[in-house]
């Protein structure tokens, strides 16, 4: 009869050790998940509105673009919809973390740049700091109508 009652103790003490070792490493799963997922959403927002920004009219004679282009293409990674209607895509994420580049050949837009020059994720661990990540370049496919 003794003999079953020390079992019992050593099955405890095992499932103490097991549990103390499993937790952490599930919640760091769920954690490297999350951090994932979102930086995954906005991999596809900024591909998303790096893409509208190359088809979209370009209506300035500078590398600086007008405040129209900006605003449409900075809503088109934020909200999916260059309008500006609904929720982010990404809880935090703002118009004015977002950041677009055009480079000129000959007169010409010839690549259109749009990153997030800022961002963080936060996770209830660790907050990952993004800068200039992610970006995405397109050939200038759109009208240029000055």
């Amino acid at each position: 009869m003794r003999h079953n009652s020390l079992r019992r103790g050593s099955a405890m003490v095992e499932f103490a050790l097991a549990v103390g070792l499993l937790l952490p490493l599930l919640f760091g799963t769920f954690e490297f998940g999350y951090a994932f997922y979102t930086y995954n959403r906005l991999v596809a927002a900024v591909r998303e509105g790096g893409r509208y920004a190359s088809l979209r009219v370009y209506d300035s004679s500078t590398t600086t673009p007008s405040d129209t282009y900006l605003t449409a293409v900075k809503n088109a990674v934020v909200y999916g919809d260059p309008a500006g209607s609904g929720t982010p895509v990404v809880s935090g994420l703002t118009t004015d973390k977002v950041g677009v580049s055009v480079v000129m050949d000959k007169g010409v837009p010839d690549m259109i740049t749009v990153s997030l020059t800022s961002f963080n994720i936060d996770t209830l661990v660790k907050t990952l700091s993004l800068s200039n990540k992610p970006s995405a370049a397109f050939r200038f496919e759109g009208r240029y109508a000055p």
